[in-house]
């Protein structure tokens, strides 16, 4: 454990240099009782800093500006400036810390200890313990590079991709090397390469839910290749994460069920959750405790959906989102079962095999609705009704798990012509589908420092 906290404090001090561009930091000396990880298990240590690694690490701005987030009124009018800015779409100047460099950190540190693995033999008597530091770097770099593409970043489609401009890709921990913009599709082929050959040489399991797995490297792919537009490719993903994880909890009376109507419903590494990781706070808008959920979106679950309990609590008139997977108040962000059954329900039904799609959506519905009546399986008139219904249970499912922006976005790439609506001050505000600010600004002092280009 000292080892592990000597080794955060060495990453932490680097990356601020990195961030702050500051002189004077470069005239301090290192202490020479710092450990500089140079074992596997070192390495792995750094990987298993859970809080610098998985807890309120993954971006949020993006669940602030979509539409899981809702306040009424009377409530955001009295609200902080940030407040305002975000809910109602406008460009502020915002500097550190925010989350580009917190989930910066993670990337800084699967770079380091793919750098240090490379310098390791791999060995008969080591390759387990090779193979789990490489595979997890690799993975923790796609996590934060797709999050991070899909909140800075335009949608991926319409033949723009190659020239729309993405994020940093920082592949060496070496903070001297110049920041560049990639474009979006240059990130998300990164974050496609880093996924693979995360899944050549991961366990099916892990030990920890902190920690990657084959499964979630799996769930990685599918989850890009459907942001991708890619169904056939996320299809065959989603399903080779299912053969490993295919579980759900079942909401009638689940062990991993600790009370549909308490304020933390659901226990921390429940058995649907394949890697775990949590939403940073940000600028606090889409936190539960302040946000609300739309009265329409809350009014679309039918009385004997089990969600409609466990998701939620009155508030001031109102209903607040309480259904996180973190088991604690934070929001969950990892990957959970209940995901990609929906990803292979959705890319099934578009790609034709729609009783497949429904299947696939049948088997979640069933575990989320209440058993005393009978649960009459959903049927589809055609393919965009199939289409229709699994979107629609996507929403209701993965509500504020910072999944949303990008659906949004996906969405609108194809059509779906989706118009967000919000009222402050009297004054209503509207984000056009595919307008520009779907790539959200970056951060001032990151544009000062480097010398990239504003959104």
């Amino acid at each position: 454990m000292v080892t592990k906290y000597f080794i955060g404090t060495v990453c932490c001090t680097l990356i601020m240099i990195s961030l702050a561009g500051c002189e004077k930091f470069l005239s301090v000396k290192s202490d020479a009782k710092l450990l500089i990880p140079k074992t596997i298990p070192d390495l792995q240590g750094m990987l298993d800093d859970v809080t610098l690694m998985n807890i309120a690490r993954t971006p949020s701005y993006g669940e602030a500006s979509s539409d899981d987030v809702y306040y009424p009124p009377s409530q955001i009018d009295g609200g902080s400036e940030i407040a305002r800015n975000v809910y109602s779409w406008k460009k502020f100047d915002y500097q550190y810390p925010n989350e580009w460099a917190t989930a910066y950190l993670p990337i800084y540190n699967s770079n380091f200890c793919l750098e240090g693995i490379s310098a390791i033999e791999r060995l008969g008597t080591n390759a387990a313990g090779w193979d789990n530091v490489k595979g997890s770097a690799l993975f923790f770099r796609s996590f934060y590079f797709f999050l991070l593409t899909t909140q800075f970043g335009l949608g991926y489609g319409n033949g723009t991709s190659d020239q729309d401009l993405g994020i940093v890709l920082r592949l060496s921990s070496d903070f001297n090397v110049p920041s560049k913009r990639s474009t979006v599709k240059e990130c998300l082929l990164q974050a496609l390469s880093d996924a693979k050959g995360a899944a050549e040489l991961l366990p099916n399991d892990p030990l920890v839910k902190f920690r990657p797995s084959k499964a979630a490297a799996y769930a990685q792919l599918a989850r890009i290749y459907l942001y991708m537009h890619d169904y056939t490719n996320a299809l065959y993903y989603a399903d080779q994460c299912l053969r490993i994880k295919a579980t759900l909890m079942d909401y009638n009376g689940d062990s991993d069920v600790v009370g549909l109507d308490l304020a933390i419903p659901f226990k921390r590494f429940n058995k649907e959750t394949i890697f775990h990781a949590e939403m940073f706070a940000g600028f606090s808008v889409h936190i539960p405790v302040n946000a609300k959920i739309d009265p329409l979106l809350y009014s679309s679950y039918e009385p004997d959906d089990l969600r409609k309990r466990a998701f939620f609590r009155a508030n001031t008139g109102f209903q607040q989102f309480k259904g996180s997977y973190a088991g604690t108040a934070n929001l969950f962000s990892g990957i959970a079962v209940d995901e990609i059954y929906l990803i292979r329900a959705e890319c099934r039904a578009r790609l034709g095999d729609m009783d497949g799609g429904m299947d696939d959506l049948n088997a979640l519905l069933i575990k989320r609705w209440k058993n005393t009546v009978i649960y009459i399986p959903r049927t589809a008139q055609g393919q965009n009704d199939a289409i229709s219904q699994i979107l629609m249970e996507r929403r209701k499912e993965l509500l504020m798990r910072g999944l949303r922006w990008s659906d949004i976005k996906r969405y609108n790439k194809e059509g779906a012509g989706i118009r967000l609506r919000r009222v402050l001050t009297g004054i209503t505000f509207y984000l056009e589908p595919n307008a520009p600010f779907y790539a959200l600004p970056l951060p001032n002092d990151i544009i000062e420092i480097a010398e990239l280009k504003q959104n």
